[in-house]
């Protein structure tokens, strides 16, 4: 069974949302037959380079949505406290803004090496724990390279566009879908699941997706057609 996660490093959501699915999934009965992959998602396409005075969270999420200072304050509180629930450490007071094509560019390559899930970790961790800047090459090679992927093909994803296409069809893929907002979880390429949802709406998912896909339903109506049985064929 896959499961497809559309997902974002600069996410917050993004990052609960992982740790409820790997509940979830750490309760599922039939995890070993599990195939994860992420799938890119920006929410900010436009977003620049990540630079050194970009001002503090709560002021450009306060200019995001025409709020006070305080209230985003608050919101980045909750979103934190929500956080500590799962066992993570949001550092909001150190989170850094930028763009992340380059980030699901090497998500990519670590899929083809097979640890694609250890560095889509390691980036969520380097954004909202320890402040780590998203669109630095330097930082960005840092963690690939940490997570076991090869400094040099790191270097050649990092200097070219290897993978931009890659993640252009991931994110053509979400328009077709209707996915407009992440986390988003595609079971299968039947169930979808919005949100970050509690672990446990995220296990009746699999658990429901993983008993449709057991059954079949046969369409012919009447008696059964020519066929063959065993070692007989009827002729």
């Amino acid at each position: 069974m896959t499961v497809e996660i559309w997902s974002d490093v600069v996410c917050p959501w993004c990052y609960v949302g992982k740790r409820r699915f790997e509940r979830a999934l750490a309760r599922f009965d039939h995890r070993g037959e599990v195939e994860l992959v992420w799938r890119s998602f920006e929410l900010d396409p436009s977003a620049p380079a990540s630079g050194p005075d970009q001002g503090r969270y709560a002021d450009r999420l306060a200019d995001k949505y025409g709020s006070s200072v305080e209230q985003a304050q608050a919101m980045l509180d909750q979103m934190t406290a929500t956080a500590a629930q799962e066992g993570l450490d949001f550092r909001f007071d150190l989170a850094r803004p930028g763009n992340t094509f380059d980030a699901h560019r090497l998500l990519h390559l670590a899929a083809e090496h097979g640890i694609q899930d250890a560095l889509k970790e390691r980036l969520d961790r380097a954004t909202f724990t320890e402040g780590s800047p998203p669109s630095d090459h330097s930082a960005l090679r840092g963690h690939a390279v940490e997570v076991g992927l090869p400094a040099e093909a790191v270097d050649a994803v990092l200097a070219s566009d290897r993978y931009a296409d890659a993640v252009r069809a991931d994110e053509e893929q979400a328009l077709e879908y209707g996915i407009t907002g992440v986390p988003f979880f595609v079971i299968d390429g039947r169930y979808g699941i919005s949100g970050a949802q509690p672990a446990d709406v995220v296990l009746q998912t699999l658990d429901t997706a993983w008993s449709e896909r057991s059954r079949f339903t046969v369409l012919t109506p009447g008696d059964a057609g020519p066929g063959c049985e065993g070692d007989s064929c009827a002729v």
